[in-house]
């Protein structure tokens, strides 16, 4: 619900309340002198309508200032009681609307990315696949941060992730990955036994705050697992000793600074990049100004810095530098989804 929204008219309706009364005041001590204080009262209860006779003896003068004061008042306290009324008929319509909308989003997502928890971490996992434009949903137990995920767009859930209903619900069983951002590392393992039990072929990539917790979670079946504070850490220090290789880094994983980033681009079967040599693909860096740091090979080696004839096979993965639309060209080039 836009509560900002509900807020923001009944403090209108509230000021203008309070200059009617004023106006009420001040039009009965002026005209008939009255007391401040029975000045007001008389001013409130005409406004309220509840009649409880006039407790200012009224002049003529008084009295016809009174008939306008009871028409525009009583006016406004109506007019206003509709307008909130309508206000909040509005937005818990819009909210029906569009928790609906999403719903049929949602069913409709595959090979997504299931982000559970808002916190820093989620928030930060959440606005990267919206950057990248990845398929994603979020599920978080608090209202205040569902909000904010909708009004950036995203697709987001209320919900309790480490229930099995939950992930169903987001679709689990067709999801490519899922993110387990939540607060504890108890929360965060029982999340991969469930993820993993419900779709054994999904990737999970889990946070963890004690060292202990990580090699369990590898355990439990997480595909990655990251220490948020060790990593912070990390790049603190490097900050210090590198900082350029630092600012590289930064520009290269976060968007910010130049247009150029760093992709994984997976070599479908059958493309034309197959049993090619680097050397004979060296249009890529010559058409496209891509570059090729290294090779992760469908068995798992990963191949650094790759010599000029190191051959492209199906199944591998490229690992290469460039700006966006390039990198958006090649990987269309080798393989129409995403990995």
């Amino acid at each position: 619900m836009d509560l900002q929204l509900v807020f923001r008219r009944a403090a209108y309706l509230l000021s203008a309340i309070v200059v009617m009364l004023t106006i009420g005041t001040c039009g009965y001590i002026l005209i008939d002198s009255a007391e401040p204080f029975e000045a007001f009262y008389m001013a409130l209860f005409t406004m309220s309508t509840v009649g409880y006779g006039e407790t200012v003896e009224l002049s003529r003068a008084g009295r016809i200032f009174n008939s306008f004061y009871i028409f525009f008042s009583t006016s406004l306290l109506f007019v206003g009681i509709g307008v909130m009324s309508a206000t909040i008929l509005e937005v818990q319509l819009a909210d029906l609307f569009g928790r609906r909308k999403a719903k049929r989003m949602i069913d409709k997502l595959d090979g997504h990315i299931i982000v559970c928890g808002l916190g820093r971490v989620g928030r930060g996992a959440a606005l990267e696949l919206q950057r990248a434009n990845a398929p994603f949903v979020v599920v978080d137990r608090s209202d205040e941060r569902v909000e904010w995920a909708m009004k950036l767009g995203m697709l987001a859930v209320n919900a309790d992730c480490t229930r099995d209903e939950t992930l169903r619900g987001v679709h689990i069983e067709r999801a490519k990955g899922i993110i387990a951002a939540l607060a504890s590392d108890a929360d965060n393992l029982f999340l991969t036994i469930s993820a993993k039990t419900l779709n054994p072929k999904v990737n999970v990539s889990a946070r963890a705050n004690e060292e202990e917790a990580e090699s369990k979670m590898r355990r439990a079946g997480a595909d990655a697992v990251v220490a948020p504070y060790n990593f912070t850490g990390s790049r603190l220090a490097q900050s210090l000793m590198r900082p350029h290789v630092s600012q590289f880094l930064e520009f290269t994983t976060t968007g910010f600074g130049p247009e150029v980033a760093l992709e994984q681009v997976r070599v479908a079967e059958g493309s034309e990049f197959v049993g090619k040599s680097l050397q004979e693909l060296g249009h890529l860096r010559k058409d496209l100004g891509v570059m090729v740091l290294a090779i992760r090979r469908a068995r798992g080696e990963m191949v650094f810095n790759p010599g000029a004839q190191e051959v492209v096979h199906g199944g591998d993965y490229l690992i290469v530098m460039g700006e966006s639309p390039a990198l958006r060209k090649l990987e269309n080039a080798l393989t129409p989804e995403r990995v």
